[in-house]
């Protein structure tokens, strides 16, 4: 057996090579940053041909820094951004137009009238999703109704569609040359046109969405043989595992018992806790999902909080506003004040998602007096992470039923330690980091490595899996919840600015 696996993890931001061994620790990785193109207010674009160069470049990076050979390599796997959406030509693999992003939000019109019909609910039962600007199926939509020819070119069978998994799938085992048109579980789930109950495409919300079923890709479990890459340095190399980024994270973190969660904080936020075979209905503004599906094994579901805007809100600190050089440097700035001077920043920057799923919702600062200064900004930046978490924490709890008596973490921010003791104190559990911070690309990993046999199965992963450090909450209770308290009426003070 090779000694290693391989992971593809394209994110909203770059993309990532991580080599792995048996203990999941890491063996070589390489990272790139793509552009992040805003055309107009509300939306968010990739270039897809950028993201496959990137892909391609540190592939090369990672296996040129060992010396490793395709032969060093048992699997790989990938995992990625999920939502974004793609439609490409099936010769030549050229995209129609700049993938469109999940914090995209030109469709808030179709989610409007779609909602006419029958509410935003009007899809939930079947997909577990709201009808919101976050997911893939009117994303396509509208690329099929505003680029030149794509309807004429999609009923034709001359395009193909997919999210991020799809369509670097398809570049690695061939492209217009054979490639593999394929997705798994986890990442159909998330377009709103996957029925949880058949686990296929609805040809009811197909019809809705006027989407042809052609340009849709055949829908795989998360951890099985999809194809052998071509591509040169890891060529013949079997892919066998595919993930959305956040079903990834939740199989890295080994959350495989119902009622185990995890938290990554990245670009947005992302609760996810594992029901088990059962899907759990959401009364409380979650999403239903597939966490993962093994082989022939039955699919594992997860209820899921969706925030959209955490990490990004720092770069947003760095970048337009230039109070800090690096994102690092924000945990400092907040140290420089002892609170956050009565300062809430609620980051609805595309609307708000779990639990509320306000489309009309803007960004606002709420509390400024002459007393605040930048410290205190920088204070409310990081709490506005762990308030957004309380609320889809609260939910899930109310959802579930189920207590959580402490929260798995993992994501770029997990680095702040002031974040993190204020996470543990507003939720009144322990959060824990564990040793093994990369645990999407991770989970990505051992879903392939299942595949082939590298693992013997699910135990050997948990036992893989432990605490780097631990933070337990502090806060006396009437503290935690008036400030808790404040958030909520700054909250409130987003909806319906846009009319």
């Amino acid at each position: 057996m090779p000694a290693y696996l391989g992971a593809i993890d394209q994110g909203t931001t770059s993309t990532r090579f991580i080599v792995f061994d048996r203990m999941g620790r890491i063996v070589t990785s390489a990272q790139e940053e793509h552009e992040q193109i805003y055309p107009s207010p509300g939306w968010v674009e990739h270039d897809p041909d950028e993201i496959w160069r990137r892909t391609q470049d540190v592939i090369r990076k990672a296996m040129e820094q060992k010396i490793l050979q395709p032969k060093d390599l048992a699997a790989i796997g990938i995992t990625n951004q999920r939502e974004t959406t793609i439609v490409w030509e099936k010769n030549t693999g050229r995209a129609v137009c700049n993938a469109i992003v999940w914090q995209d939000t030109r469709v808030a019109d179709m989610v409007t009238e779609f909602a006419r019909q029958g509410g935003i609910d009007r899809f939930r039962e079947k997909t577990g999703l709201p009808l919101s600007t976050y997911f893939s199926a009117l994303k396509i939509r509208w690329i099929l109704e505003n680029v030149r020819n794509a309807r004429k070119r999609a009923e034709a069978q001359e395009l193909l569609y997919g999210t991020v998994d799809t369509y670097l799938l398809w570049r690695l085992t061939g492209g217009g040359d054979g490639g593999l048109h394929l997705t798994d579980v986890s990442n159909a789930s998330r377009t709103q046109l996957m029925n949880l109950a058949t686990l296929d495409w609805d040809e009811e919300i197909l019809a809705t969405f006027d989407i042809p079923r052609v340009i849709l890709p055949r829908i795989m479990s998360s951890s099985e043989i999809y194809g052998e890459a071509r591509l040169g340095c890891i060529a013949g190399v079997k892919i066998s595992g595919v993930l959305g980024d956040q079903q990834a994270a939740l199989f890295g973190q080994t959350c495989f018992k119902p009622g185990e969660a995890k938290n990554t904080y990245g670009t947005g936020c992302f609760l996810l806790m594992n029901t088990g075979e059962k899907a759990v209905r959401s009364t409380s503004g979650l999403l239903t999902t597939v966490g993962y599906k093994l082989g022939a094994e039955p699919a594992v579901f997860a209820l899921e909080g969706s925030v959209a805007i955490t990490g990004a809100l720092v770069q947003w600190m760095r970048d337009n506003f230039g109070l800090i050089e690096t994102s690092a440097e924000i945990e400092a700035l907040a140290r420089s004040v002892h609170d956050n001077g009565g300062v809430y920043f609620v980051p609805a920057f595309s609307g708000l998602y779990a639990p509320y799923w306000r489309s009309d919702a803007r960004g606002v600062i709420a509390g400024l007096t002459r007393f605040a200064n930048k410290g205190h900004l920088a204070r409310a930046v990081l709490e506005a992470t762990a308030f957004q978490t309380r609320e889809v924490f609260d939910a899930m709890e109310k959802d579930s039923a189920i207590h959580l008596f402490s929260l798995r973490t993992d994501g770029g921010m997990v680095g702040n330690d002031l974040l993190m003791q204020f996470q543990a104190d507003i939720l009144n559990i322990p959060v824990l980091r564990p040793v093994i911070r990369e645990t999407t690309a991770l989970g990505a990993a051992y879903a392939a490595g299942l595949t082939v046999k590298y693992f013997a199965g699910l135990e050997e992963l948990r036992q893989n899996w432990a605490a780097d450090q631990t933070w337990k909450p502090r806060m006396e209770e009437s503290q935690r919840e008036e400030l808790y308290r404040q958030w909520k009426k700054a909250v409130t003070r987003s909806f319906g600015w846009v009319e």
